[in-house]
């Protein structure tokens, strides 16, 4: 197992568990306890968790009361589940549509499914995005970056920039996901320096496209991002427990899973 996949699989169990020690994990991972402290000392850099004595525990005394692991970190957790997501949902894309795609680890799988024989232009605030374009290379595809403040961790710009420039597009769709999906709390989100943005184009869009795997579904986010309302369809995967979504039967969205 790589470094990087090791880390995406220490913030799963972090984020089920609070709370981790060295020594399980050097014998779950069959690698050497020094090992292990390297990794956390790179979570910890990130201000995603504080070591405790023999482990660590995720920081929840700081202002990130709902941590949200760095996007190098978030792109290789649930990697099988968001690809499954991905695939349906670049189905929805039609030739000649304009897309807004958000700056989420999940959104980062969808333009390796968009067909290659259809034009399509994507509105984007995410860095991380535009850097897998380059790899991806689907000459088809042409992109917008709305620019802004560069925030490091998410590979992505906010603040009063992109909402400027995001006014002037009217996307046929956006795809977008969020910290959580609830029946009391609607869709929240974990970043206020990113949810402007977000609102807009779920208010700019004709179509909104909440792409979210089953953990969205048993957590809370900090910032209000938008109500069923203005959503049009959910795409989630196999694992998400359906019989306890019955709330979403008020609203007129689609509930679509992949896999």
């Amino acid at each position: 197992m790589l470094g990087f996949e090791r880390k995406a699989e220490i913030a799963d169990l972090l984020e089920h568990a609070g709370r981790i020690d060295v020594a399980s994990l050097s014998e779950r991972f069959d690698v050497c306890k020094e090992t292990i402290r390297r990794d956390l000392r790179g979570l910890e850099k990130e201000g995603m968790i504080k070591r405790a004595h023999g482990g660590a525990v995720l920081d929840l005394t700081s202002s990130k009361a709902h941590p949200e692991f760095p996007v190098s970190v978030r792109e290789i957790q649930r990697q099988e589940e968001k690809l499954a997501i991905c695939k349906v949902a670049a189905s929805f894309i039609q030739p000649g549509d304009t897309v807004f795609m958000d700056n989420s680890s999940t959104t980062l799988y969808l333009l390796r499914f968009i067909p290659r024989d259809i034009e399509v232009c994507i509105v984007t605030n995410s860095l991380k995005l535009l850097l897998e374009a380059a790899r991806v290379q689907n000459p088809q595809l042409r992109f917008i970056c709305l620019g802004g403040d560069f925030k490091e961790s998410n590979m992505s710009f906010s603040g009063a920039i992109p909402q400027r420039i995001g006014r002037e597009y009217f996307p046929s769709k956006a795809f977008m996901s969020c910290a959580s999906i609830s029946g009391k709390y609607m869709l929240t989100d974990s970043s206020a320096d990113e949810v402007d943005v977000k609102r807009l184009m779920i208010e700019h869009s004709q179509e909104v496209v909440i792409l979210a795997d089953h953990t969205k579904f048993k957590r809370m986010g900090q910032v209000f991002l938008g109500d069923f309302s203005a959503v049009d369809r959910i795409v989630t995967d196999t694992k998400t427990e359906l019989q306890s979504l019955d709330y979403l039967e008020k609203y007129d969205l689609k509930l679509v899973v992949a896999g």
